[in-house]
């Protein structure tokens, strides 16, 4: 599985992009279901947020969604910190 997020937005306004592969990775079953969850509660079109708030667009395997803060998903906003940690 595939999982890229794409941060836009802030009072900087400045772009951060990260994706993870859990292909072989011993932890894959554990990304799988969180990246599931996360998805279900995202939008098909990218919401309104807040001023110099962030907004989030998050790809799973080609399929995207959308979503923005402060109405993150504990989910989403779990799934977004780990990819872009760990995300090259």
């Amino acid at each position: 599985m595939r999982i890229q997020v794409r941060r836009t937005g802030g009072f900087a306004g400045i772009d951060r992009h990260a994706e993870v592969d859990t292909s072989g990775r011993p932890d894959a079953q554990e990304w799988q279901s969180l990246a599931e969850r996360a998805f279900a509660s995202g939008r098909g079109t990218p919401p309104v947020g807040v001023p110099d708030g962030f907004s989030y667009q998050i790809t799973v395997d080609g399929k995207t969604v959308y979503c923005a803060d402060p109405r993150l998903t504990e989910e989403q906003r779990k799934l977004i910190s780990r990819v872009l940690k760990e995300g090259a």
